[in-house]
């Protein structure tokens, strides 16, 4: 399988470098993070999410669409080894809402070599994603009003990052190499599960000219405003407007957290 990377860098805005520097490296992460939106539109809508190269160019690239991280990480993965990167795929345990033990392997992020150092690079985070790659030496990173650093706990490595209120805990990780079978199994659980929070609620976050935008079920973030969407017909205008894609079958979404919504 191949990449158009022409039509990818068109995707993302990305005109600078090729060569596998760290420059290109954070340049190509800053223009994928704000130009590719997180979304699980097609999870709620029983759609299965493949991570084969072809089906990610013609939803992301192509179509313009978001997704989720096995989508992002998986394509990002493609793309810095195309231009010459050493990459490596990892999983982590999302620990935000819960301790480590009762949280299962179903995030997935990179790691690339280079000779500063080891960098993660972490496309799909949703909101937390960083927009730039991060040095394992716990280096703090900032890009804008976001702040992430890498923590260590023993023989874990623990993403923080800062939010207005708090530090947040995000994800643990062993960084033990992981293949694409391991995410084969991963995005299974997290696309069909009845426990995933990926099947039971609206989870989308994309850059706009006035800021991070972040949707949750009803409930809307944007430079420091929150409001609540009145009905899906609302969701689908503001997912044309500020994420860049007409999705019809919004109208019809089913979100099992929020049954009652029209």
């Amino acid at each position: 399988m191949t990449l158009d990377l022409e039509r990818y860098f068109d995707r993302i805005g990305w005109r600078g470098e090729r060569t596998p520097t760290l420059a290109t490296l954070a340049g190509v992460v800053r223009h994928h993070v704000e130009a590719v939106p997180f979304e699980n539109l097609d999870v709620l809508l029983r759609r299965p999410i493949r991570l084969d190269l072809d089906a990610l160019a013609a939803k992301l690239v192509t179509a313009r669409r978001g997704g989720y991280c096995f989508e992002h990480a998986t394509l990002v993965a493609h793309v810095l080894r195309e231009l010459g990167f050493a990459v490596a795929t990892h999983s982590a345990r999302v620990i935000m809402l819960k301790p480590k033990a009762e949280c299962p392997r179903t995030h997935m992020f990179l790691t690339v070599a280079l000779p500063e150092g080891t960098f993660v690079v972490d496309p799909g985070f949703g909101g937390l994603a960083p927009r730039a790659p991060l040095p394992l030496d716990g280096s703090h990173v900032r890009v804008g009003d976001d702040e992430h650093w890498l923590a260590r706990d023993g023989g874990d490595t623990i993403l923080m990052a800062r939010t207005p209120d708090k530090v947040v805990a995000a994800w643990t990780t062993t960084l033990e190499r992981d293949f694409p079978i391991d995410f084969a199994l991963a995005n299974h659980y997290t696309s069909t599960h009845p426990d995933s929070a990926f099947t039971q609620r609206l989870l989308a976050r994309s850059y706009t000219p006035d800021g991070k935008l972040t949707v949750m079920n009803r409930d809307v973030t944007l430079a420091g405003r929150s409001w609540q969407l009145a009905n899906r017909g609302e969701l689908r205008d503001l997912v044309a407007k500020s994420f860049g894609f007409d999705l019809p079958e919004i109208s019809d979404l089913a979100i099992p957290s929020l049954a009652e919504w029209q």
